[in-house]
């Protein structure tokens, strides 16, 4: 499914606007994006979190060739942006009759 048909089934199912929708869910997303990117997770009772992960610092070969070691190189720690179902949700997706 799309944004585009999220925001359609949401106007449909509501009511509002498409427009309104639109600008509605573009505007949950910068907040997602601008407290993620301030260190801060959204935590969203009965759907999920979206949370910042920490990836430690590890050394890693660069490939030449298929077959071939490279020189080490360092990946330095980082965060990387995750989302971690809540129990509910992933509940009702493990019961689902539509998923196979």
């Amino acid at each position: 499914m799309t944004k585009a048909e999220v925001i359609s089934e949401i106007a449909a199912k509501t009511g509002i606007e498409k427009a309104d929708v639109s600008a509605t869910i573009e505007k949950f997303f910068e907040v997602v994006k601008g407290s993620m990117a301030n260190g801060d997770n959204i935590y969203v009772r009965g759907f999920g979190s979206f949370v910042n992960k920490k990836r430690a610092q590890k050394v890693a070969r660069k490939v030449i060739r298929k077959g071939e070691k490279g020189e080490p190189m360092i990946i330095p720690a980082h965060f990387v942006p995750s989302f971690k179902p809540a129990k509910e949700f992933v509940s009702m997706i493990k019961t689902s009759i539509h998923i196979k």
